[in-house]
C-alpha cells in the first residue's frame, strides 16, 4: 500500500463537504483522511493503483490547491 501526504487548502468542514464524495468515488483509494487541527491542512491518502498525481487532479477538480510533501 502506498501512502500520499499533501498540503491542502482544505480548511473547513464546508470544505470538506465539496470534497468528500469526489474521494469518497475514486475507486482506487482505499483510505483517506484530512486533519483540519493541522495548519498545512494535511491530506493522507492510501492507494495501491494511483499515483500524486492522480489524487492532485481529484482535489484540484473540487476547486482546492494540493501540493505533495510525502510519499
Amino acid at each position: 500500500m502506498k501512502k500520499y501526504i499533501f498540503k491542502t487548502s482544505i480548511n473547513c468542514s464546508g470544505c470538506l463537504k465539496r470534497v468528500k464524495p469526489m474521494l469518497d468515488a475514486a475507486e482506487d483509494i482505499e483510505k483517506w483522511d484530512i486533519d483540519l487541527d493541522h495548519p498545512d491542512k494535511i491530506l493522507t491518502v492510501e492507494t495501491e493503483k494511483l499515483n500524486p498525481t492522480d489524487i492532485i487532479c481529484i482535489i484540484d477538480d473540487a476547486g482546492f490547491e494540493i501540493e505533495l510533501i510525502k510519499s
